[in-house]
């Protein structure tokens, strides 16, 4: 028996050195990953697929204009402020050479030609050749009794809505129909803001602006000129402009009920609210100073969670309208990123006392979700309440709170455009200098 269990030891002993020496001899494998046909290593270099040439997503949304419009210094916001008037001029460019001061004109007439023909005959005993860049169809008449030549072709060529350059080393005039102009903007940034809000409402999008030496820059044809020479007219006659600070957020209650917004009495005191203005949907509340982002946030913690949506600033020339895009401000890509709020704004005399009279409407892509007409002292703030964030969401069932809803908070600000040049400088009213401009 002994005998036995001694072989089945040995035959056992010879079994695993057997195995051993089995494994011993198998290759050892590495694991493959085959990708689209081509094999995965941790040594493999990653292949992407070749894209178009696009500009990539953040270099297209790069913008110096957002720190400008999508900041708001709270702590240091003026209710009212002061800029001296200052000339908007504005210079046509690449004009060329001038044309010979030597050469004038007498008792020229042109009837139903257009603009190339009738400065051919104008230049016909003249060494100097007119060039047609484009094709020009339009048709002037005239009579020019008496003027230098520059004159003429600058008169003739208005008339006929192109623009003219001379080439003396060539002798050409050539005709185009499109021009490149300079603007030289006021110093006052919230003035500058206005004036690009009023050209991009005009559709004007290829603006080059250097804010250093604050310029802009454009192309456009005769009908660009003249939308252009009207806001720069009419921006320069206004003594006031209207500018809103604003905070945009997302309220989640904590629990299964809305914010209880009449807390706002007893927690502020009802001298600090106002009026209340009922919209198609939503309210707007005017409140005093004494309500603002920070004691806001403090009152809406209270119940729930507050998540700033965006926050910015826009200005316009007092009468005008304007609008602020919450996406193009927004903390990140959010539901409420297609929200736009616009405003049109008067400052003066409302039945004998100095009110702001503004029109604040929100709108989406889908169209005009509510409006607000809001009379308001200067110092008085808006707090509109009751926009449910469904408004915004798109897809049959979401995971967002039925009583989730937006807050907007808004400050409007007043800026009084004074004459006096460079002797006055921009300041911030305070005090007893308040008092009597609001008085006046």
């Amino acid at each position: 028996m002994n005998i036995l269990k001694k072989c089945m030891v040995v035959f056992a002993g010879l079994a695993i050195v057997a195995g051993c020496a089995q494994r011993q001899q198998q290759p050892m494998v590495d694991t493959i990953t085959v990708v689209d046909q081509l094999v995965i290593d941790e040594n493999s270099v990653p292949i992407f697929p070749k894209k178009a040439a696009l500009t990539t997503d953040t270099a297209r949304r790069f913008s110096i204009e957002l720190p400008k419009r999508c900041e708001v210094d709270w702590d240091n916001q003026s209710v009212v402020s002061v800029v001296p008037a200052e000339n908007i001029e504005i210079i046509r460019l690449n004009t060329g050479d001038a044309l010979p001061e030597d050469l004038g004109v007498a008792d020229f007439e042109f009837k139903e030609m257009t603009v190339k023909k009738a400065l051919d005959k104008l230049l016909d005993a003249v060494d100097i050749a007119v060039v047609q860049d484009e094709d020009m169809y339009q048709k002037i008449s005239g009579n020019i009794t008496a003027g230098p030549l520059a004159d003429a072709v600058e008169l003739m060529t208005r008339m006929g809505h192109v623009y003219y350059s001379y080439d003396a080393e060539y002798g050409e005039i050539h005709l185009t129909n499109r021009g490149k102009w300079m603007i030289k903007m006021p110093q006052d940034e919230t003035i500058i803001m206005a004036m690009l809000d009023a050209m991009h409402g005009a559709d004007m999008r290829n603006l080059l602006v250097n804010w250093k030496d604050k310029t802009v820059v454009f192309e456009g044809n005769y009908q660009t000129e003249r939308e252009v020479a009207k806001i720069i007219a009419d921006i320069s006659s206004k003594k006031y402009m209207i500018a809103w600070d604003m905070d945009v957020y997302r309220v989640y209650p904590r629990t299964d009920n809305p914010i209880v917004w009449m807390n706002l009495l007893p927690a502020f005191g009802a001298n600090n609210v106002r009026m209340s203005i009922p919209g198609v949907v939503g309210r707007a509340l005017v409140v005093g100073p004494e309500i603002n982002t920070k004691t806001l946030q403090e009152f809406m913690a209270q119940q729930a969670n507050v998540v700033l949506v965006s926050q910015g600033t826009f200005a316009i020339p007092n009468g005008w309208q304007s609008r602020f895009d919450i996406g193009q401000c927004s903390k990140e890509e959010r539901l409420e990123t297609d929200l736009i709020i616009g405003a049109t704004g008067t400052y003066g005399d409302f039945g004998g006392m100095k009110k702001i009279d503004s029109k604040i409407v929100l709108r989406t892509s889908n169209g005009e979700l509510t409006s607000f007409n809001i009379p308001s002292s200067v110092g008085d703030n808006y707090v509109i309440v009751g926009i449910p964030t469904h408004s915004f969401v798109t897809t049959p069932e979401t995971l967002v709170s039925p009583f989730a809803e937006l807050v907007v908070f808004m400050s409007p600000r007043v800026v009084s455009i004074v004459e006096g040049g460079k002797d006055v400088g921009a300041n911030q009213l305070i005090g007893d200098e308040l008092r009597d401009f609001l008085t006046k």
